[in-house]
């Protein structure tokens, strides 16, 4: 029986060893420790939701019901978050994705592209309250516009584009230069190289990019207090007149001093949560359906 060949590797030291293991064990407390909150948050919400989780609260608005009153519902506030929330989007993706597709295809580091990436900066650290009281400064009190959907949008949309802006550019920026270069070998066009083979590569990670922007916008309460105002009636113009949202909704009813409107609140919070959490599953499901391994299969 021949002797095992030496393989000139020398065994683990034990204190090795045992780093590796504090360290991972750090890390799973880390884990435990970030996930316990949300958890926490999440069943707080569900529990205390359902008690208004029924019918009525999705087909009903609150005309003509007080503040001890039971009954009631969100549809109002359910119409107006998701007119606002489209129109944010229909502004900001459109936006952000051609900054980030400058900034990574175009800029390559030039003067003005430092400038945007400045000014990209910036924007995302501002307070959600200050888009809020520049709308109302500009559009609404310079401009003569009535408060509305889409006042509240275009505060929305100064959160939103930076966002948009900066999860494209780092998305875009994982694309190989390979997969470009080779368009090029070909003859094709730059702007077609985009359109055809950056854009198609990176979509994934641009439609996760895209709802964590709209996850950012859709629970904002202060721009939406300063422009769309509040209502208890139904509003499916978002250009015209007041019109409620979901975290206007929440903030209104969980001031009301009533067990009731504090059920209400509960159950406007989970609705929230679940839209949040309907685009986020379409979003992707999108993105796998038109993903260019999905489609070369």
């Amino acid at each position: 029986m021949s002797a095992p060949m030496p393989t000139g590797l020398r065994p683990v030291p034990a204190v090795r060893r045992a780093k590796d293991r504090f360290v991972q064990a750090l890390v799973c407390l880390a884990f435990v420790l970030a996930i316990i909150p949300l958890l926490a948050v999440l069943w707080m919400v569900v529990r205390n939701g359902l008690a208004r989780f029924d019918l009525e609260f999705f087909t009903h608005s609150m005309r003509g019901i007080g503040a001890r009153d039971a009954g009631g519902g969100a549809y109002h506030a359910i119409v107006g978050t998701l007119e606002q929330v489209l129109l944010t989007s229909l502004i900001s993706v459109p936006i952000g994705l051609f900054t980030a597709i400058y900034l990574v295809e175009y800029g390559a580091g030039g003067r003005l592209a430092r400038i945007v990436g400045f000014f990209v900066d910036v924007m995302t650290g501002i307070p959600s309250v200050v888009a809020g009281l520049f709308i109302l400064a500009f559009w609404i009190l310079a401009l003569g516009m009535p408060f509305s959907g889409f006042a509240g949008a275009l505060a929305l949309s100064i959160l939103m584009i930076p966002v948009v802006v900066r999860s494209s550019e780092e998305m875009l920026r994982l694309v190989p230069r390979d997969l470009r270069e080779a368009a090029y070998a070909l003859g094709v066009p730059k702007w077609r190289t985009i359109v055809r083979v950056v854009l198609p590569t990176a979509l994934p990670g641009l439609v996760t990019g895209v709802m964590l922007a709209v996850a950012r916008v859709a629970g904002e309460t202060a721009p939406l207090l300063l422009t769309v105002f509040f209502t208890d009636s139904i509003n499916h113009d978002p250009f015209h007149g007041p019109q409620m949202g979901l975290p206007l909704f929440v903030f209104d009813q969980a001031g009301r001093p009533s067990d009731t409107a504090i059920d209400r609140a509960w159950t406007g919070a989970l609705t929230l949560i679940l839209i949040v959490m309907l685009l986020n599953l379409v979003a992707r499901a999108i993105a796998w359906w038109r993903s260019p391994a999905k489609r070369g299969s």
